[in-house]
């Protein structure tokens, strides 16, 4: 996955913080707030991104009203996981990324890995249950 370039973030970034769908023109005239921007740019960059699956989009009369397919931290954890597959020597990586981590990201992180233990936890045992009641 390639981050995101400079319009297509701030298009992305602007419908996370929304919340609700959005028509082409609600956001050039967003955008024109902080710059000048064609209406065709726009549209070319939501239909992109559309076309690469991180807008879903349906009719609006003539126009279509766009909406994120994920979340934003979705995204981030996606990024953060492409980095780390560049690492041949995962456990290096990470311990360098937490060596710069503050405190209180390093202690997010504790929670993190302890909620996706006990939710692994959770799922062997249903598998486990799952596969004892079922006849053969």
């Amino acid at each position: 996955m390639r981050k995101f370039g400079e319009l297509e973030a701030v298009i992305m970034h602007r419908l996370w913080a929304w919340g609700r769908p959005a028509l082409v023109r609600e956001m050039v005239d967003d955008l024109q707030k902080d710059r000048q921007i064609a209406y065709t740019t726009v549209m070319t960059v939501m239909d992109n991104l559309y076309c690469k699956g991180w807008l879903r989009r349906r009719r609006d009369g003539r126009a279509w009203r766009y909406e994120p397919t994920g979340s934003r931290s979705g995204y981030t954890a996606a990024l953060m996981s492409d980095a780390l597959a560049t690492s041949s020597d995962r456990r290096t990586a990470l311990a360098h990324f937490v060596l710069q981590m503050s405190p209180h990201d390093a202690e997010l992180l504790r929670q993190a890995l302890d909620q996706a233990q006990d939710q692994a936890q959770d799922q062997a045992q249903d598998q486990a249950q799952d596969g004892g009641t079922r006849s053969g």
